[in-house]
């Protein structure tokens, strides 16, 4: 017996990294998992993995998934998602938004051949410290991408509620990012440590997303919380940027937490924004996070 038997979980962003430890750990755990992200096949050497990858290793493991591509910039694509989850394993009861812009670059559509040639990795600064992009060196529309991502998340969490209620249970875990508290209140007496401008400033958006479906959801036994990595967990698409981190924690850890999420009381942890670590030792104070922390 699975802790989630019974439940249908659509994860974002599943083809590698945090989303797909989560697809697997999910499955693991009894649900039939969505498997979603645009990586159908590996276009770039440092990006491995794909969402048939991802549901392959569900089902070998004597899970139930199913591996759809969404572009999830296109709304035409959150709906059909949507659609086809149903079809194959039935109403959605947990919802992981994952999906975030990370490593640049696009993979190919399906059909498309894969591209010759992968976007090279942003050089590393002086100091073991990342080139992070800049405010000043980030065009308005890659900016704007970011928040796709958070109007992609905000559309999914309408569309699957209506199963939720239906059921009369759900989870919806937003993975977050300390990017969002980076910086702090100046003045700066060192300016030299990187901030995420797009990425950060869309995860406070999604921290404040989560607090107001909470808010509005209560009493329908539906969990709404955001979570994120404690430590510097390096992924494919951290160690684009940055691989020097003096602490780290796994994925396999993360994945563990966002299981329990799913299956938190609503009446206990809710409209929260937490780090995993907080999860696992259930204590669920408020995630914060020191500019020194995150730059390392």
């Amino acid at each position: 017996m699975g802790r989630l038997d019974g439940q249908v979980a659509i994860v974002t962003g599943a083809s590698r990294g945090l989303g797909k430890a989560i697809a697997l750990a999910m499955g693991a755990e009894g649900a039939a998992v969505a498997v979603v992200a645009r990586t159908t096949q590996v276009w770039n050497e440092k990006l491995p993995g794909s969402i048939g990858e991802t549901a392959q290793a569900i089902t070998a493991g004597g899970g139930r998934a199913v591996a759809i591509y969404a572009d999830l910039l296109e709304p035409a694509d959150r709906t059909r998602l949507v659609e086809e989850t149903h079809a194959a394993l039935g109403p959605v009861t947990i919802l992981v938004n994952n999906a975030a812009f990370t490593a640049p670059g696009r993979p190919p559509r399906p059909g498309e051949a894969a591209r010759s040639a992968a976007p090279a990795a942003r050089p590393q600064a002086s100091g073991g410290r990342a080139a992070w992009p800049t405010f000043r060196t980030t065009p308005l529309n890659a900016y704007r991408r970011h928040f796709e991502m958070v109007f992609a998340a905000y559309e999914l969490m309408q569309m699957v509620v209506p199963d939720m209620e239906a059921a009369g249970h759900g989870a919806i875990v937003n993975i977050t990012s300390g990017a969002s508290r980076v910086p702090q209140d100046g003045p700066y007496a060192d300016p030299s440590y990187g901030v995420l401008a797009g990425y950060g400033g869309s995860k406070a958006a999604l921290e404040h997303l989560t607090r107001c479906a909470a808010y509005e959801l209560t009493g329908c036994n539906i969990a709404v919380n955001a979570m994120s990595p404690s430590r510097a967990i390096v992924t494919p698409g951290v160690a684009y940027y940055a691989k020097d981190f003096s602490d780290t924690a796994s994925e396999t850890d993360f994945a563990e937490a966002a299981v329990r999420l799913a299956i938190a009381d609503p009446k206990a942890i809710n409209g929260k924004v937490v780090g995993h670590a907080d999860v696992l030792d259930g204590s669920f104070r408020p995630f914060v996070r020191r500019m020194e922390d995150y730059a390392r």
